[in-house]
């Protein structure tokens, strides 16, 4: 049940950002539905691996789903991978590194920051290993010669 509650909160924020971000209204169920599922990906893969791992996993998801997603709708992949990544961006985390930083509580802080820092790093290396795949793959269907 609280899965469940998880993944509707998730298609709702995704979607809400897609709506702060202008997106056209005919993709926004598309964005909330990869919020939805980068974030499915990111709590059943965190059962078993490290949050840092899962998140890059989560992104890479979201990321492949923002290609896909981006073809069958002819329109850019930043605006489904953006507010796809929503839900993993860890804020609530940088919000405790920096009320510790207020708080003189430095050696805690600096703990949440590099771990909000690792967190941030490793959904951008998620998005960049979608794209590197899908180019990889459309050079290889363009340079097979067809029969």
């Amino acid at each position: 049940m609280a899965l469940m509650i998880q993944l509707i909160t998730s298609f709702i924020a995704s979607a809400a950002f897609g709506i702060l971000f202008n997106t056209p209204k005919r993709t926004l169920l598309k964005c909330g539905l990869s919020g939805m599922l980068g974030w499915m990906t990111y709590t059943l893969v965190g059962f078993y691996l490290d949050p840092l791992f899962s998140t890059v996993i989560a992104t890479f998801i979201v990321g492949v789903i923002s290609q896909l997603f981006a073809r069958t709708c002819k329109k850019p992949v930043i605006i489904f991978s953006v507010a796809g990544i929503i839900p993993l961006v860890p804020g609530g985390l940088a919000y405790d590194a920096m009320r510790k930083f207020v708080e003189n509580e430095y050696n805690i802080a600096v703990q949440l920051a590099a771990e909000a820092f690792l967190i941030s790093g490793s959904i951008a290396i998620g998005l960049v290993l979608s794209e590197v795949l899908n180019q990889m793959i459309t050079k290889l269907l363009v340079k097979r010669p067809r029969v």
